[in-house]
């Protein structure tokens, strides 16, 4: 099976601030991978880079084994509108707009039928536990329906895989379950790949294995970790 995304001796550097420094990864189809290092480690760059929001300094990304370097800009946009979605720590939820407008856009972007793609989000809609806050604006709604809100647009385009960003980070113990809880259940039953960075250890153990970064490099990765807090924690201290 062809990889989604795999990265070759990639390099980021940023004026002469080498922050990423020969990664070799990739990303099967159907994997939960989290990514975790302390501050400044890379993970965001790493994960921009694998969402080709931000091409490597030097290395080579391939998506679904296209160099992603031979690609028109106008091939890239289409690629991340229409295979990935993306994630945040901070939601992204446009203020002025509701939230069904908020899952929309998207689709709205992608010219699609907003009739046709809502009737196709109905089941995420009743999965995510929002169909009471799809007339309401963002402001009126708490973190993690806010964040709930965030991945059923992140699901819209139907992506193959999808990249959050500390997606658990602004919420309380027991939001943050809930979202990880739908995480597992989008890798589990959509077969939608999941890479996500966090810091925090009993997030990660819900993943199927963890890549560690140091000084802009891969230290370790852990492979069928689910369950093992202990065992990233303990590796967290080394890194």
């Amino acid at each position: 099976m062809e990889p989604i995304i795999k990265v070759t001796s990639i390099t980021k550097n940023y004026g002469q601030q080498e922050v990423l420094k020969g990664i070799d990864l990739q990303i099967e189809a159907g994997d939960f991978t989290c990514i975790m290092g302390r501050s400044g480690c890379g993970k965001t760059t790493l994960l921009k880079i694998l969402g080709l929001m931000h091409p490597p300094t030097e290395g080579d990304v391939f998506f679904k084994e296209r160099l992603t370097s031979e690609l028109f800009p106008d091939e890239i946009s289409d690629i991340r509108r229409r295979k990935i979605g993306f994630v945040f720590q901070d939601f992204n939820l446009m203020e002025s707009i509701t939230v069904r407008e908020n899952i929309l856009l998207p689709a709205i972007l992608d010219k699609q039928d907003t009739t046709e793609a809502e009737e196709r989000m109905v089941q995420f809609f009743q999965v995510l536990r929002i169909e009471h806050l799809l007339d309401k604006l963002p402001h009126e709604l708490s973190v993690g329906e806010k964040q709930r809100a965030a991945i059923c647009r992140a699901l819209m385009n139907e992506p193959e895989i999808i990249l959050a960003d500390e997606p658990t980070g602004n919420l309380d113990s027991n939001a943050g379950a809930e979202v990880i809880n739908i995480f597992q259940r989008i890798n589990r039953e959509l077969g939608i790949t999941i890479v996500m960075i966090t810091h925090d250890s009993k997030v990660a153990q819900t993943a199927k294995d963890v890549i560690f970064l140091k000084d802009g490099q891969i230290y370790d990765r852990l492979i069928n970790i689910v369950g093992s807090e202990a065992k990233i924690a303990e590796k967290m201290l080394e890194v």
